[in-house]
């Protein structure tokens, strides 16, 4: 049997090397192993122990066209050998993470502005362009994406759609699915789908929002047509000190209830607060911290300025100096967690959404449970961003302290489970914008109920060979597939 593998993955090298050339398919363990996990934290914590999570992928493949990504999984089908589109690896639930030597496919050739439409404020993009060079490019022609996550530098635009992203400025622009009105999207069997870029549509279901989202496992999104918006000629920051942090999240409902559209909501708890305000006397005597950024035409600004303002009085709130936003505004696309893991710490964070009438709640109980169950040298906090005038996404930090990872891995699993089950008790959503992947399957039936049943039909039924990233999503793994939970917890 695995003489017939070997020979079949040596027809399936060749053959895809005459599609793409030889120099875009990669077969060296060393370029392999480039591709085994995402920044997934807790794959990180493994790989400091020499192990994977999952496999090493069976090779590596870079298309440069559509029409090229349709051939190679049409051949991967003859061959019955899975595959998984790649953007960058920059996503953190392992959904890229191989359970069985799957073929890699890195779209990161296909990274080129295919058409700016000033007309319709449209954008035609490749699926693997740079989220930092296509925002630039933007920028240029005196345009924004509005999409601008803190993996800005390190994401692909077909990135975002496949993982139903949000940008640090989804309260004014939205989120990926607001902003991606057409697509192409190569199918299991090779055909290619195509959603026109239409301002609505009421013709059934929204197959749309069936793609964005689907992390690979239902089709490879090559190309992307999104809204883009003319660069705001003006803003302004309002950086306040509150009282507590129901003052914060009263602040914030009030705002968007209200109507206003501010680019940047952001309310830090009392130590993410603290380590960002030192020498701010405000914050001595009120110690939770609101970013409000608002922008727009000048008339706007100064009317929506005005009203931030007036609410922030009614939470006894100070507005301070507003070095603390310009100092996030100034690093906002770097990740502190890899500084963390290199001096040995376990450090991981988890975004949720969750109504407003549950925020506060959420927060006391998963803060109370984490101190009590895991450890009481644990690190808990949060902040809030993303918000709506039905609720916020609530992004929390988890961190353990240098350890045997054999005592580490229990506690951290603790501590997932304590914030997946806290937000599902509390009515919220288990991932606000970073997807699914790997790590939040075992939560996946939870969230959805009946509407996971219903897409494992759409799985089965579209892929019934389960080629596209099986395993993920909560969808089945193919058969013979390692367990990736096998390191976690108790089973360490």
């Amino acid at each position: 049997m695995e003489e017939e593998k070997s020979l079949s993955n040596r027809d399936l090298v060749s053959e895809l090397s005459e599609l793409v050339g030889a120099e875009n398919v990669l077969v060296d363990e060393g370029s392999r192993a480039g591709y085994a996990h995402d920044r997934l934290p807790y794959a990180n914590f493994r790989a400091r122990e020499g192990a994977l999570v999952g496999t090493l992928p069976g090779l590596v493949v870079r298309p440069a066209t559509t029409e090229q990504v349709s051939a190679i999984v049409g051949k991967a089908s003859k061959a019955d050998h899975p595959l998984i589109p790649y953007g960058s690896g920059s996503g953190v639930l392992g959904g890229i993470i191989p359970l069985g030597g799957e073929v890699m496919l890195d779209m990161q050739r296909m990274n080129r502005i295919l058409k700016i439409d000033r007309d319709n404020h449209l954008v035609t993009v490749e699926a693997g362009m740079n989220g930092e060079v296509f925002e630039d490019a933007l920028n240029a022609e005196g345009f924004t994406s509005g999409h601008l996550p803190q993996s800005l530098t390190i994401s692909t635009v077909g990135g975002w759609a496949a993982c139903r992203g949000g940008g640090q400025e989804s309260s004014r622009f939205g989120k990926i699915e607001n902003i991606v009105v057409g697509l192409k999207a190569v199918m299991p069997d090779g055909r290619v789908l195509e959603i026109r870029p239409l301002p609505k549509r009421a013709s059934g279901p929204s197959v749309l929002d069936i793609i964005v989202g689907s992390e690979g496992t239902l089709a490879v999104i090559t190309e992307l047509t999104l809204r883009i918006w003319t660069l705001p000629p003006a803003e302004e920051a309002i950086v306040l000190a509150l009282p507590d942090r129901t003052a914060a999240l009263s602040l914030a409902k009030r705002i968007m209830q209200a109507g206003l559209h501010p680019r940047i909501v952001r309310l830090y708890d009392e130590k993410e607060t603290a380590s960002r305000t030192e020498g701010i006397s405000a914050f001595e005597t009120r110690p939770v911290m609101a970013n409000i950024v608002v922008c727009g035409e000048e008339a706007i600004v100064a009317a929506e300025a005005a009203l931030v303002r007036e609410f922030a009085k009614s939470v006894d709130a100070v507005e301070t100096e507003t070095r603390p936003f310009d100092e996030w505004r100034a690093k906002r696309y770097v990740s502190i967690t890899k500084q963390w893991l290199d001096k040995g710490y376990y450090n991981d964070t988890l975004e949720v959404s969750v109504n407003w009438s549950k925020a506060s709640s959420l927060y006391d109980t998963i803060a109370a449970r984490i101190a009590a169950e895991v450890s009481k040298d644990a690190h808990f906090s949060a902040h809030w961003s993303h918000v709506y005038p039905e609720g916020v996404c609530q992004y929390m930090t988890l961190r353990l302290p240098p350890m045997d990872q054999s005592a580490a891995l229990p506690l951290h699993e603790k501590m997932w489970d304590i914030v997946n089950g806290e937000t599902l008790a509390h009515g919220g959503s288990i991932a606000h914008h970073h997807g699914s992947g790997l790590f939040r399957g075992p939560w996946m039936d939870g969230e959805h109920g009946v509407g996971m049943d219903i897409l494992r039909c759409i799985k089965a039924s579209v892929d019934p060979q389960n080629l596209f990233n099986p395993g993920k999503l909560g969808f089945p793994p193919r058969a013979g597939s390692i367990d990736p939970y096998r390191d976690r917890g108790a089973n360490v």
